[in-house]
This record gives C-alpha cells, sequence and structure tokens, in this order.
C-alpha cells in the first residue's frame, strides 16, 4: 500500500503523513525536497520533486508514485495563501494563486481519479477546501473565490466517483494555525494542523467535512449577513 503525499512540506501534510505512515511505504512530492521532514514508522519513503504548477508533470509523478504499490492514500494538499494586497495591482500573483489553488488542484485531482479506478485496490483521495471558500471576504477574495471553485468541482468529481473503489474526503477546515498563517490573529474557531488531520483521515467514506464539526453552524450564518455588513469583514 502506498500513501501519496503532494504538498509533502506543508504543515497538514506532514501530519497526515505521520498518522498514515506506519508500516505503509510513503512517496512524498514537494517543491523543496529537502525540506520534507522524516518518517521513521514508514516501511519505505520516496521523494520526488514537485512544482505544482507544471500542470505537464502530475500525471507522470501519479504513475512513478504508483510503482511502488497501488495507492491506496492520495493526499492534495499543496497550495499558497498569497497576498490579497499585493494581488490587488499585481495581476501576475493573482493568477499565480488562481493557478496553484485551483488550476493545480483540479489538474491533479482529475489525473488522480483517473489513475485510481483503474486500480483493483480501493483507494481514497483527500482534497481541503477552506471557509474562506463559503463566501468571498474582500479581505481575501482571490484565495476564497479558488477554494469556492474547487469546492464546486470536488463536489461533482465526488457524485462521479460514486459507485467505484475510489472515495474523495473534501476537508472544510477553518483558520488553520500554522506557517501559512504565521504572523496572522487566529480566527474563531481555529484549529492546528493536526486536528485537521485526523479529522479526514478519520474520514472511511466519500464526504464533505467541517473542521471543527460547528463551523457548519458559523458557514450558515455567513450566508446571512448582508452584503453592507459583509465588505467590512476581516479575514
Amino acid at each position: 500500500m502506498t500513501v501519496l503525499i503532494l504538498g509533502a512540506t506543508s504543515d497538514i501534510g506532514g501530519e497526515i503523513a505521520k498518522i498514515l505512515c506506519p508500516g505503509r511505504t510513503v512517496v512524498m512530492c514537494a517543491r523543496r525536497p529537502d525540506a520534507i521532514p522524516a518518517l521513521p514508522e514508514a516501511k519505505e519513503v520516496h521523494v520526488i520533486p514537485f512544482e505544482a504548477s507544471d500542470l505537464t508533470s502530475h500525471r507522470l509523478i501519479v504513475n512513478e508514485a504508483a510503482q511502488f504499490g497501488p495507492i491506496t492514500h492520495a493526499v492534495v494538499c499543496f497550495g499558497i495563501l498569497g497576498s490579497q494586497e499585493r494581488a490587488l495591482s499585481d495581476e501576475a500573483h493573482a493568477a499565480e494563486i488562481a493557478t496553484i489553488d485551483y488550476t493545480a488542484q483540479v489538474s491533479m485531482l482529475t489525473v488522480l481519479a483517473d489513475v485510481l479506478r483503474q486500480q483493483s485496490e480501493s483507494s481514497t483521495i483527500y482534497a481541503f477546501s477552506s471557509i474562506a471558500g463559503w463566501r468571498a471576504r474582500k479581505a481575501n477574495y482571490v484565495y476564497g473565490s479558488t477554494k469556492a471553485g474547487l469546492d464546486a468541482f470536488c463536489q461533482g468529481l465526488m457524485d462521479e466517483l460514486h459507485g467505484s473503489r475510489v472515495s474523495l474526503v473534501l476537508a472544510r477546515p477553518g483558520f488553520v494555525i500554522g506557517s501559512m498563517t504565521e504572523g496572522m490573529k487566529p480566527a474563531p474557531m481555529s484549529v492546528t494542523p493536526r486536528v485537521v488531520a485526523e479529522a479526514v483521515v478519520k474520514q472511511q467514506r466519500s464526504g464533505t467535512i467541517w473542521i471543527p464539526g460547528r463551523l457548519r453552524l458559523l458557514a450558515w450564518v455567513m450566508k446571512l449577513v448582508p452584503r453592507p455588513v459583509w465588505r467590512h469583514m476581516p479575514r
């Protein structure tokens, strides 16, 4: 059984790898291979350099990982927060956020679904949306829009995979306290990467999960806030 982590230097990816690695072969893919954490409990660890924006490499990487054994768990956890302030006037940066956080995710998830459906083993794909995509805010609407699009894509892909041996777990965490949000004030109902990792791994079948679960109520309230008030909401 092979665990594939795409975005292995991310906080959440690292925590999921720690949970799933005992006795398994793990393939860790990241832009900075030298920063990938050690997994002493894994049966084997293979490292593959990975640049998410290089869409032509996605199928090659998944096929390479599959050579180590059937992929039973595939974690798509790469991404960037980016700078909303910079994106206001730097169209290249806005496009970079959109490429990494949406286009590259769609590409990789499409490849994974195609490859894993051809395996004889059952498998699970883990993808990550966010409360930021539930309703875009002025403070981070570029990032939020990518999560909204990814969420919609995953809902459709989940239905497409229904009845197959491939499950898709879509996580919608709130503010995650970690390296991506370092220096930012934690929002209400913030979670740690470990909490997110434990929640998604616990999910045994296709489905969408809010992390923490009570975030679902906040999301419902968010939809009711009038736009004149909403446009002044912080990140």
